[in-house]
């Protein structure tokens, strides 16, 4: 079952409110109207897509052409770590006792 469906069927016992203009108000609603849903459908169904995109767009790294060669060969071959880098896991093994 797509996950949209199991969202529709899924018990809603929580509650949303948001106070808007007369002109969002009526956009709204011709809105919902044309893609044949209630306002509170349509409402729910566009919140959760932007609520999506937003956390998508925040979790995924996007890098150009470049910038993608660069990440994947820092990942793929590590500098050696340096004297900060060195004292600092000396400082954690002693403080965890590895």
């Amino acid at each position: 079952m797509p996950q949209a469906e199991r969202i529709r069927r899924a018990k809603k016992e929580e509650r949303l409110q948001a106070r808007v203009t007369p002109a969002q108000k009526n956009l709204i609603e011709r809105a919902a109207e044309i893609r044949g849903t209630s306002v509170t459908e349509f409402i729910v169904a566009c919140a959760q897509e932007v609520a999506t995109a937003t956390i998508e767009n925040f979790e995924v790294l996007h890098l150009r052409n470049e910038a993608r060669e660069v990440f994947i060969d820092a990942i793929l071959n590590p500098p050696a770590p340096n004297a900060a880098a060195r004292a600092a896991a000396e400082r954690y093994r002693k403080h965890t006792g590895l």
